[in-house]
């Protein structure tokens, strides 16, 4: 069955208490029970107002995911399942690595660096063989005698 808890990262859990489910049918096509089932699954996650995400993860979050969020909510849909539990789970893991992705730490700035001796005698052979390469293709000179 579902877990109480989705956990997120260390010192990251939501509680599924905070998780707010919503169910209809899917597209596409289906057999005899097409009309019938409400397999299709939303996940929604109030992430700007939850109490279990931490203050700075919040905002790293929020900001990245600014787009996705309507009112600071995270809609997540399922479908590609025909049962409504398979498309739980999926959701699930939707969200946990959505948000995973969303808090996680920014990378390390890029230290700069020289070029090396050896990678600018390359670019520089490169741009006189380029060079030779054009001066060989004029055949005639504009404005001489024919």
């Amino acid at each position: 069955m579902l877990p109480d808890v989705v956990v997120i990262r260390p010192g990251f859990r939501i509680p599924a208490g905070e998780l707010t489910w919503r169910y209809s049918r899917s597209g596409g096509p289906g057999g005899q029970s097409v009309n019938t089932s409400d397999s299709r699954v939303e996940l929604l996650f109030d992430v700007a107002g939850s109490p279990s995400v931490p203050e700075q993860l919040r905002s790293r979050a929020v900001s990245r995911l600014g787009s996705r969020l309507v009112g600071g909510v995270l809609t997540l849909a399922a479908s590609e399942h025909r049962s409504q539990l398979r498309n739980r789970e999926a959701a699930l893991e939707r969200l946990a690595a959505t948000l995973r992705e969303a808090t996680a730490p920014p990378p390390r700035p890029r230290r700069p660096t020289n070029p090396t001796r050896g990678s600018v005698e390359r670019r520089l052979a490169g741009k006189k063989r380029r060079a030779q390469v054009k001066r060989q293709r004029g055949g005639r000179t504009p404005g001489a005698d024919d």
